[in-house]
């Protein structure tokens, strides 16, 4: 950014819980002179404490008023899902640019009012898919393209995460596939193991709606919620490839999510969070590379001010909202038999662990298999295709 250059007033809707972490990048921005904090739009103010280092931003629960009073250049939503496409559409009509947090809608329809509305209105949207940031995603789809692992087999998700009952309570949207006749579609898939989705459909080089030809998705779920917390998709894409994606909130032992691209001579895993690449082929020894990550947020305001091509816009994750439709349209998911789990203490509730389900998400990437194509110690029902 060049210096003299006034920063860009941010409104920050919904700054607790995972907003926190919007907050702290805030203030690592304003500290550079890129933004500054001007606004806070949460049902109950912050207290000095929460806002320590920003002064006094202007607070309201209104967030139509409070883009109309402090003139934001850019929104940053982090709000629940089901508020997402109305809170970036006010955004729109006030002329701000959108961080918008994934998922970035509950249904596709929502999404393309959403993504539709912002474009008529001109201005720039950001989805909020960090891993799609990482310099790891560009650089494993040149290796493929350069065929340094053969020809493309498919890519394999895989999530094994530690969640006790508490995360399902955290919010009143949590654990819900619809609240009050709106839909949410809360779940393993589409929401806290949604980069394991977004980032195996970048690096098959199909992150678009119209590179999605068929879906099939095994929802389950071992806690007493409606969403699904084990679960798994398979996507083929128009080229043919598969991408599958295995995911549960009940492991035995938490893990960092990876996707693996599988090539006829070689492989390559990339555990998203880390930015950190395992390039393994026959006639090499394994090389591990970790990469640099562009920040969302520093990236729009470089959109906005240099021409900066944006990380993610909201064209970039089509595919991933089919797969979101997919979920949303599925059978409600299949309650796991009693005899298929454990509850184990956690740190402020029980958890429920399935059994065995590590080895089945790591299998499932290995594979790119489904559950029920990989023996599991429990019986679907019959599995929901989307085309």
């Amino acid at each position: 950014m060049s210096e003299g250059r006034a920063p860009l007033p941010v409104v920050l809707a919904g700054a607790r819980g995972h907003g926190r972490s919007h907050l702290v990048n805030i203030n690592r921005l304003e500290r550079l002179g890129l933004v500054r904090l001007a606004g806070v739009c949460e049902l109950r103010p912050l207290d000095a404490e929460e806002l320590d280092g920003f002064g006094t931003p202007e607070q309201s629960s209104d967030f139509d008023a409070l883009l109309a009073s402090t003139g934001a250049r850019i929104a940053v939503i982090c709000t629940p899902i089901q508020t997402h496409t109305d809170l970036a559409l006010i955004a729109a009509r006030h002329g701000a640019h959108v961080l918008l947090e994934k998922p970035p809608a509950p249904s596709y329809a929502e999404f393309r009012r959403m993504a539709d509305g912002v474009a008529k209105a001109g201005v720039a949207c950001q989805i909020g898919f960090q891993s799609l940031g990482s310099h790891a995603v560009p650089a494993i789809r040149r290796l493929i393209e350069e065929g340094a692992v053969g020809e493309l087999l498919g890519v394999g998700g895989a999530g094994a995460w530690v969640r006790d009952e508490a995360y399902f309570r955290r919010a009143p949207w949590a654990g819900h596939r619809r609240l009050d006749g709106v839909d949410v579609v809360d779940g393993a898939l589409t929401n806290p193991l949604a980069h394991a989705v977004a980032t195996a459909l970048a690096l098959a080089g199909s992150p678009r709606a119209e590179d999605v030809a068929h879906i099939e998705t095994e929802l389950l779920r071992a806690n007493a919620i409606e969403s699904d917390d084990t679960s798994s998709v398979r996507i083929v894409t128009a080229q043919g490839t598969q991408v599958t994606v295995a995911a549960t909130l009940c492991a035995e032992t938490d893990s960092e999510p990876y996707v693996i691209v599988h090539g006829t001579r070689g492989r390559i895993t990339l555990w998203y969070k880390d930015d950190r690449v395992l390039l393994q082929r026959g006639g090499h020894g394994p090389v591990e590379t970790v990469y640099g990550r562009t920040d969302l947020l520093e990236n729009l305001v470089a959109h906005l001010t240099d021409g900066e091509a944006l990380c993610v816009p909201p064209e970039e994750t089509g595919a991933f909202m089919r797969v979101v439709e997919a979920i949303r349209t599925a059978p409600d998911p299949v309650e796991l038999p009693v005899e298929c789990w454990r509850s184990e203490p956690g740190g402020s509730a029980s958890r429920r662990v399935v059994r065995g389900v590590d080895g089945l998400v790591a299998a499932s990437a290995d594979t790119l298999s489904l559950y029920s194509e990989l023996a599991p110690p429990w019986s679907l029902t019959p599995k929901a295709d989307a085309r």
